[in-house]
């Protein structure tokens, strides 16, 4: 069993043992701290498409009520979807919205927080996904041509790599 102090091959992937095989990261001997990740999605769409949502027009329902549900529901289920990924205590998950009528788009900010021994970036990038994959779902009928896009990590605190923010000395770009 992997010491949970010395969880990186030589080549800085967690994920892979010494044979370069997959295999689920031991967190036992880390401590319990506080984490919290944001991340966030964009759908880009027709004009006459965020009309209808932004007027709740659309024929399914109230679609950022339902997206915001299941960018809940999916944060909490990441350990289920993602293989390597731990199930952890989500204990809170905020889903909101940035409408730019200017941009035709959606942007979807999924905030995860946690106290565990692992962080929750993953939570947040798949509640930010799948609430903008919901959207498309949702009105998919009158506007096929929608794009989701810009998947990203914003910022995350918390555990041994301490905090990294988009843009920040630490972003390589």
């Amino acid at each position: 069993m992997a010491d949970a102090g010395k969880d990186k091959t030589s080549e800085g992937l967690t994920h892979l043992d010494e044979r370069g095989k997959a295999r689920m990261v031991d967190v036992s001997g880390k401590p319990v701290t506080v984490r919290e990740a944001r991340a966030r999605a964009r759908v880009v769409m027709k004009p006459s498409t965020l009309k209808l949502i932004v007027s709740g027009e659309v024929e399914k329902g109230d679609v950022l009520a339902v997206a915001r549900v299941a960018g809940i529901m999916a944060a909490k289920r990441t350990g289920e979807l993602i293989p390597m990924c731990h199930p952890i205590a989500v204990t809170s998950v905020e889903t909101d919205f940035q409408v730019d009528e200017a941009d035709s788009s959606i942007t979807v900010l999924v905030t995860v927080r946690t106290r565990d021994r692992t962080g929750v970036e993953m939570e947040a990038l798949t509640g930010a996904a799948v609430a903008a994959l919901t959207i498309y779902d949702m009105c998919k009928a009158v506007d096929r041509s929608m794009t989701v896009t810009d998947l990203q990590l914003l910022m995350k605190t918390g555990g041994r790599s301490g905090t990294y923010v988009r843009g920040g000395d630490d972003d390589p770009r």
